[in-house]
């Protein structure tokens, strides 16, 4: 910004400033004294001889020497005076020459629309001002008058200042000219240009004028320049764009710094490079493909070159360039100007942000719960679990009111709620044929398509209130099943008990008596009765005590396996009925777990018993098999008269669910009053593992 001190050519002073008759005083200063002696010697010796020549008498002779002196005074005068009048003259013609200069110099320095001052070199005092200066500097004349020169140098150029103070007085007659920021009155900065040279005065101080011109806007100017060209040189470098000139004949040219980084090649030096030693393509094709477009330009055929092409960067790894060319002509010749911007990330980057795109998209597509997007409470994007709460297709929501969605009476919680106003809502919204459901909601802000726009996030609460409720009928159902599975048990117990009581009881009591009766018949014939009879009666107890133990248990179910327990007891139970039975029991790959075979049991002995109970039908068919290795497929289907799932309330079907449950299976009931009854059991070989 500043300039170095640069001597310059003194200028002459002007003609008009000289004194005229400077040669002619300087030639009579020694002249006329000269010229007196001469005159003074040649009288006294020639005026005494021509006295004494003339005049005898020394009385006569002493008045001729005094009218002599008196001459020789008058003459000497009178030549003096005629000597010294033009020269007189001249010098006041000359000062009255110099007062008139120095006047018209006074009215040019007043006038002078430059800020001008003088100063004193020794003291750097201020010594006056134009009115130029003082308004440029922003002080008067009056403070100007007197004021030290440093006062109009800011803190941090008091260095400099004094560097140029130590140089014009090495050089005082030498004029100056730089550049320097000076401080003004309202406590603002001018860079001003100053030229300074020195002023001769009579009164023999050493005084320099100087002269300054505003380059405040001039210099702002370049700097804004330079700045604006460093951002450019800085964004050009994060943006990895280099620039190129080339011949589009030789393909020799300059090319700039950052290109040639870009490239990892190094001509520093700045000579012409060839564009082959420095974008070496990464391919023979890339390198084929580069020198036709380049040739099409040179040769007319085309104007404009804009592609993406493989060339080596440092370390020979392969970048993606984005070349830009175009051909002018200048000076005769034809030149590619153009610019190489490495767009290897770029292009990474939009490869890796489509993959997301496509992977935000296939999560919104797969997600189950519904995405909205609202703009001013407009749906401009909707998922598709979002579009099949609403009953409509996703196109068919964008554009969409929010009013249109949701209850009237909903939408003031809710718009409060999105305004961050209220607490999280569950709305009804309304669906394409005017249904409600209750949904529940939370929302973020985002940006899409470029605006600021709600996102909430939809979750139909349907289900989960169905299943609430059905939970619910769940849980009466179990406590239900609780107290008739405590009653059912009781009395199971109490007809265990009475039988034991009242049949086997009574029969024990009579084997004893008949024992006693033996041991004290004496007859051998009578005692042989008793005996028989003990026996007999020892029989019926035991086919008593296995029927019981058989309801308990089958013996079967652990000795033959779940296929002969099933057969036997849907032989024993449907052997007296008039229902035709269909039994297709095929043999299992495996034994499934005790409980499992025990569940399969006691849900079919369940599923038989309703059907000779209730169900009034002509048929019933049980059929055992295996699915794939994993599961054992049990199905009972009978041509009863069927009934309404919805109200049956039994405690057999509970418990057949609960059972199926409790092992990990899976139980389904199908149903319809008249149409018979249908139930389908799978049941896995062994009970998953808990964690």
């Amino acid at each position: 910004m500043s300039q170095q001190d640069q001597p310059g050519e003194r200028r002459a002073p002007p003609t008009a400033g000289r004194p005229v008759a400077a040669p002619i005083a300087r030639g009579l200063v020694w002249r006329i004294p000269l010229f007196h002696i001469l005159f003074g010697i040649c009288w006294i010796l020639f005026s005494d001889q021509a006295i004494g020549a003339l005049v005898s008498d020394a009385q006569t002779i002493t008045r001729l020497q005094s009218w002599k002196g008196t001459a020789y005074m008058v003459a000497t005068g009178a030549l003096l005076y005629l000597l010294l009048r033009p020269l007189v003259e001249r010098l006041l013609e000359a000062q009255q020459r110099i007062m008139d200069s120095e006047a018209r110099y006074r009215e040019m320095f007043e006038a002078n629309p430059s800020p001008m001052w003088t100063y004193d070199l020794d003291t750097l005092r201020i010594l006056d001002s134009n009115p130029a200066a003082s308004a440029f500097l922003g002080w008067s004349r009056g403070e100007l008058r007197g004021m030290e020169m440093h006062m109009l140098w800011p803190a941090e150029e008091r260095p400099r200042f004094d560097a140029g103070v130590a140089a014009i007085r090495a050089a005082p007659d030498q004029p100056y000219a730089r550049i320097e920021r000076l401080r003004v009155g309202d406590g603002g900065h001018r860079d001003v240009e100053m030229r300074s040279s020195e002023l001769v005065f009579s009164g023999g101080n050493r005084t320099r004028l100087i002269v300054m011109y505003d380059r405040t806007a001039e210099l702002q100017s370049q700097r804004s320049r330079e700045q604006a060209m460093a951002r450019l040189q800085e964004a050009q470098r994060l943006a990895r764009l280099g620039s190129f000139e080339i011949d589009a004949r030789t393909r020799r040219g300059h090319f700039c710094q950052i290109l040639q980084r870009l490239v990892g090649h190094n001509a520093a030096d700045g000579r012409p490079c060839a564009l082959q030693d420095v974008l070496v393509a990464a391919n023979p094709v890339t390198q084929a493909r580069l020198e036709q477009m380049l040739d099409e330009l040179a040769g007319g055929q085309a104007q404009k070159m804009d592609v993406l092409l493989p060339f080596l960067g440092p370390g020979g790894h392969e970048r993606l360039l984005r070349l830009r060319v175009q051909c002018v002509e200048e000076d005769r010749r034809r030149l590619l100007r153009g610019t190489a911007q490495d767009v290897t990330e770029e292009q990474q980057t939009r490869r890796l942000l489509g993959e997301r795109e496509q992977q935000f998209s296939e999560l919104m597509r797969i997600l189950p719960d519904g995405v909205m997007i609202l703009s001013g409470e407009h749906v401009i994007y909707a998922n598709p679990a979002c579009a099949g709460m609403f009953g409509r297709k996703s196109e068919m929501l964008l554009g969409e009111p929010l009013s249109a969605l949701v209850e009237p009476a909903d939408l003031p919680p809710l718009r409060d709620y999105l305004a961050g106003q209220g607490q999280e809502p569950s709305p009804n919204m309304l669906r394409a044929d005017g249904s409600a459901f209750r949904v529940a909601l939370s929302y973020s802000n985002a940006r899409y398509g470029g605006q600021d726009c709600k996102l909430l996030v939809v979750r139909d609460l349907s289900e989960p209130e169905r299943m609430r409720i059905a939970l619910a009928a769940s849980n009466q159902e179990l406590q239900a099943m609780g107290r008739q599975l405590f009653t059912a048990q009781e009395d199971e117990r109490r007809a265990i008990s009475r039988e034991l009581h009242d049949d086997i009881g009574q029969a024990i009591t009579a084997m004893k008596l008949s024992a006693h009766a033996a041991m004290s018949e004496d007859d051998g014939a009578r005692r042989l009765e008793d005996l028989q009879l003990l026996a007999g009666t020892a029989d019926a107890t035991l086919d008593k005590l296995r029927n019981l133990s058989m309801l308990l248990r089958p013996p079967q179910l652990d000795a033959l396996g779940l296929e002969a327990a099933l057969r036997w007891h849907a032989g024993v139970l449907m052997r007296n009925s008039p229902v035709q039975l269909d039994v297709d029991i095929r043999p299992l790959p495996q034994r499934p777990e005790r409980e499992i075979e025990q569940t399969c049991f006691r849900i079919a002995q369940e599923g038989l018993t309703n059907v000779l109970r209730h169900a009034g039908a002509r048929s019933v068919s049980l059929a055992l098999a295996d699915m794939d290795g994993d599961w054992l497929d049990l199905r009972i289907e009978d041509d009863g008269r069927g009934f309404e799932p919805a109200d049956a309330h039994g405690l057999g079907l509970v418990i057949m669910r609960e059972r199926a449950q409790s092992v990990g299976g899976q139980l389904r009931i199908d149903t319809m009053p008249g149409r018979g009854t249908r139930i389908h059991l799978q049941l896995p070989y062994g009970q998953p593992t808990v964690h």
